[in-house]
């Protein structure tokens, strides 16, 4: 166990371009961006906050690891690179995933109450995913 922690993944927040931002991008409500930035942000996103216990291994290869997977899938700070299909897509896909209790990851929801997300929070996501883009 020592010996892994001299061999963890690395922990990183690529640079990026500001104005690809998903909030440069989109008009995004404030309740809607503040749910996006606690219960989103930290795997889909270039702005991760890497606490303290994601640099002990194991602990730190699975947190590394879907950090990585998450951003692959979506990230918000890249979002001005992404297609209109895409952005379809990915916000559906954020509205079906939340009401199903699989976004956050419920490991991740139990770790950091403040990613929690209430069913008002839900329903003002989904308002704002499905309403109609240019």
């Amino acid at each position: 166990m020592i010996g892994l922690q001299f061999t963890g993944p690395a922990h990183t927040n690529p640079a990026t371009d500001a104005s690809l931002d998903l909030e440069r991008v989109e008009t995004v409500p404030a309740d809607v961006a503040r749910t996006l930035r606690l219960a989103c942000r930290d795997c889909h996103s270039n702005e991760t906050k890497w606490r303290w216990y994601t640099y002990l291994a194991p602990l730190s290869w699975w947190t590394v690891g879907h950090v990585n997977a998450g951003r692959d899938e979506l990230n918000f700070s890249r979002w001005g690179n992404y297609g209109q299909r895409m952005r379809e897509t990915r916000l559906h896909a954020i509205c079906g995933l939340t009401r199903k209790g699989k976004m956050p990851l419920p490991a991740y929801a139990r770790a950091h109450s403040e990613a929690r997300i209430t069913e008002a929070e839900i329903d003002a996501l989904c308002a704002w995913t499905s309403r109609p883009r240019r």
